[in-house]
């Protein structure tokens, strides 16, 4: 649920990157926070636990849309991939508004890529919400490897759902669609949170553009 702050006269989005455990979503926030201007987000923050860790940070787009007067703001996390720590993946998915679910390409990583999707609909079953009320897209990420399974499978196993979302080829580790995906599911969400809100945003590009920093 986004969060409205009345005094900075910011709306803050919550998304996170969902998926199994060394799929890449460590490095889609690591290469997103680098890519965008200091002046523009937080501290990339880490949760270490004993053998995985939680990420997360905020942002302010160079392009924040304007919604009523208030300028969105983002906060980007992941969850730890690792099934033991499903109780922090519960806590992380508190009040999200989108969704980001990164798949491993690997052939042998299927399964894992499977179960991960079902248990992301499983802990939003826990606050009564369904993965189709929750905007989202998907990330087939490792494009680069040798042993990857064809995007048309990823298909048939991760999006086939009566209304199809929104699916990307990744390499994490050098940025490619990394920002594509991001931007689309920032889209779908502020376009939800309008059109609930009956508020129009005053701009429509997309909310997310990568600063000449580096």
């Amino acid at each position: 649920m986004s969060i409205i702050n009345y005094a900075s006269r910011e709306i803050q989005f919550k998304i996170v990157y969902y998926g199994p455990a060394l799929c890449g979503k460590t490095t889609n926030l690591a290469y997103i926070h680098e890519r965008i201007s200091p002046a523009n987000r937080g501290d990339l923050v880490s949760l270490a636990t004993a053998a995985d860790r939680t990420l997360f940070f905020d942002f302010l787009p160079i392009n924040a849309v304007v919604i009523k007067g208030f300028v969105t703001k983002f906060q980007l996390y992941t969850v730890p991939g690792q099934v033991i720590y499903n109780a922090t993946r519960q806590l992380v998915l508190r009040s999200v508004d989108g969704i980001v679910f990164v798949a491993d390409s690997q052939w042998e990583k299927m399964e894992e890529n499977v179960e991960s999707f079902r248990n992301l609909e499983e802990n939003l079953a826990q606050q009564n919400l369904s993965i189709n009320e929750i905007p989202y897209v998907l990330q087939y990420n490792k494009r680069d490897l040798n042993n990857i399974a064809p995007t048309n499978y990823l298909e048939f196993l991760l999006n086939n759902r009566k209304k199809r979302v929104q699916s990307f080829e990744v390499i994490s580790s050098t940025g490619q669609n990394v920002f594509a995906s991001l931007n689309a599911v920032s889209q779908m969400l502020l376009h939800k949170f309008s059109k609930q809100s009956d508020a129009p945003a005053s701009t429509t590009p997309s909310p997310v553009a990568i600063p000449a920093t580096l």
